[in-house]
């Protein structure tokens, strides 16, 4: 892994980056801090998850304040994977939406729809269900990309 990361690390690093577009990249969590002091300090980091709360027993899982301590500024939520594999909750995802704000880190938050869901003509109801549990636990928009 660390030679392919090496080789977006350099094609990031040396290519030509719009000054206006943050560019972010999100590898898995042991490789956090290894990334975010390769890349230049104009591209982001971001973790690809974290729970919503700062400490307790959740064996495997990343706490906001770690992904900020490997000196990293976003996190994903709401991926799929997390959604599909593992359950997460549409509500889950606005607690840990809300969470990862309030510690000051700037969140990725995946909505989107199953290929079941799409065939059956039921995306927008699903998009809405999603952002409604994100928006309810928003109250800056600055550091949220859907």
């Amino acid at each position: 892994p660390k030679l392919v990361s090496m080789g977006i690390v350099e094609f990031l690093n040396t290519g030509s980056l719009d000054a206006n577009t943050d560019v972010v990249v999100a590898p898995p969590a042991i490789y956090l801090m290894y990334t975010r002091g390769k890349l230049n300090a104009s591209i982001g980091v971001s973790g690809q998850n974290c729970y919503k709360v700062e400490k307790g027993a959740f064996t495997g899982d990343i706490s906001p304040s770690m992904i900020k301590d490997a000196s990293c500024e976003w996190v994903i939520l709401g991926h799929s994977e997390r959604r599909n594999v593992f359950g997460e909750s549409d509500e889950l995802i606005g607690e840990k939406t809300k969470h990862a704000l309030e510690i000051g880190l700037k969140v990725i938050a995946c909505i989107g729809e199953k290929l079941e869901e799409r065939e059956g003509d039921k995306t927008m109801e699903v998009v809405v269900r999603q952002m409604t549990a994100i928006v309810a636990n928003v109250s800056d928009w600055k550091n949220v990309v859907i």
